[in-house]
């Protein structure tokens, strides 16, 4: 259960210095005079990772905007975050997996791994302490601790490490539930979560989640490796991957499998996901490949650093500030000029931000209102090709779409248009067959009925 530092710890008393660049002071403007920068989290960024497409999420993420004040203010707010119920079941079953100081995710690990040597001693796992102030303290601990345990060749469990990634020119820090320093020198993140695996699997969009969460870990877990592959140290043998494996699967490193590895160690690209198992609360475990996940996170954190280029296409003036009231919860802006403002950079809505965005009610909102097609989710707006709106859909399929020249014979040759109107065809027979046999006029009220918007709204 990987959540910010903020909502695990209190509040840092260390805050980076100020980004004395355009880009900084241009993200301030928008944020708002005297409005803090929302930190951005691990969820955030593999949010990010989900809808790479979206101008307005990377916009808003960068300039670290509260995203839920924001729709608060817009009046589409969005209950969004766990249940008080489930943080805390999900804290109960972590405090389990790790009260025994890592031995029980050693265990898991080793056996996921398919391990053959022998068990570590009762002594023989590390768990180092990482107490210290402020995030930045907390990174500078967390290297510390890294370069001591892959330099030890022995197992260790860091629980709640802090590493940093730098998110459009500032550091973003981010906390894993638990690191495990393999006796190898090489890394595998474990993320621990409470939704459980039911005869060996679980809910395949949770999962996602789970691993697009790892892989914001991994990279940031990558830079940190090359700053501790500085220091130097004593390479050591990687055991060899299975026969049945692809090469570098069983170790699965974030780098070429060569037989050895330096005192930073290679990250893994396979982490291990903690869940309970069936019905019950003990712990049961999977390793998820996050290379996928790693890829598209890497294009979009770069995408950020250019955000420069979507804050030109707003007006100068433009801002997101909410200028709250004396009680400084209050918004005192006018909604329709907050609307306009954040309508005015373009958003990617698909059913899915639902579940990983704070602003997916307004968006859809806005994309109901035009009739896009994204509504009906990815799977659908792919088939369409060109057809982006409903009313150009139901037209396609009427074969009295507007927006085209009934004579153009590209537009009738568009596999798209040709579906539509052969399933409208289907659809009209069906419904005249249906009338005829219960005794109606036949062809009554079908001939002209539009196709069902199936999955609308969903």
């Amino acid at each position: 259960m990987s959540t910010s530092l903020n909502s695990r710890r209190e509040t840092p008393t260390e805050t980076p210095p100020p980004q004395r660049t355009a880009l900084g002071q241009r993200l301030a403007e928008l944020r708002g005079p005297r409005v803090a920068p929302r930190p951005l989290d691990a969820r955030a960024l593999a949010a990010l990772a989900a809808n790479p497409g979206c101008r307005r999420r990377a916009l808003l993420d960068g300039a670290g905007v509260d995203k839920t004040a924001l729709a608060s203010a817009l009046g589409s707010p969005a209950p969004f975050g766990q249940s008080q119920f489930a943080h805390q079941r999900g804290h109960v079953f972590e405090a389990r997996v790790t009260a025994d100081g890592g031995e029980r995710l050693v265990a898991l690990l080793r056996e996921r791994l398919g391990d053959p040597g022998p068990p570590p001693p009762p002594d023989g796992i590390d768990a180092p302490e990482l107490v210290a102030d402020g995030p930045a303290g907390r990174t500078a601990r967390t290297r510390l601790a890294l370069t001591q345990a892959t330099a030890a060749g022995r197992w260790a469990v860091l629980r709640h490490p802090m590493v940093s990634v730098e998110v459009a020119g500032s550091p973003a820090y981010l906390e894993p539930d638990a690191l495990v320093v393999h006796p190898d020198g090489s890394w595998t993140v474990v993320e621990i979560k409470s939704f459980p695996m039911l005869d060996g699997s679980a809910d395949p969009t949770k999962v996602g989640a789970a691993a697009r969460q790892a892989a914001v870990y991994v990279l940031a877990l990558r830079e940190l490796a090359d700053a501790v592959a500085a220091g130097g140290g004593p390479a050591r043998d990687v055991p060899a991957a299975r026969d049945d494996a692809p090469a570098g699967a069983d170790a699965g490193l974030s780098g070429p499998v060569d037989g050895t590895v330096g005192a930073a160690g290679l990250v893994r690209q396979r982490a291990l996901l903690v869940c309970p198992k069936d019905f019950s609360n003990l712990p049961t475990a999977e390793l998820i490949d996050v290379r996928k996940q790693l890829s598209v996170t890497s294009r979009q954190l770069a995408r950020l650093t250019r955000i420069e280029e979507i804050a030109a296409e707003l007006p100068g003036d433009a801002t997101f500030d909410l200028r709250l009231a004396d009680d400084g919860k209050t918004p005192t802006r006018p909604v329709a000029e907050l609307t306009a403002t954040v309508d005015a950079v373009p958003a990617a809505y698909v059913p899915d931000c639902l579940a990983s965005c704070e602003l997916a009610f307004h968006c859809r909102r806005a994309a109901r209102a035009t009739g896009a097609v994204e509504v009906l989710g990815r799977g659908v707006r792919g088939e369409l090709g060109g057809l982006t709106t409903v009313e150009a859909v139901l037209g396609a399929a009427r074969g009295d779409d507007p927006r085209a020249d009934p004579a153009d014979p590209d537009h009738a040759a568009d596999p798209a248009v040709h579906a539509l109107r052969r399933a409208a065809a289907l659809r009209a027979e069906a419904l005249s067959h249906a009338a005829g046999c219960h005794g109606a006029a036949p062809g009554a009220g079908t001939a002209d009925a539009p196709p069902a918007r199936a999955g609308e709204g969903r």
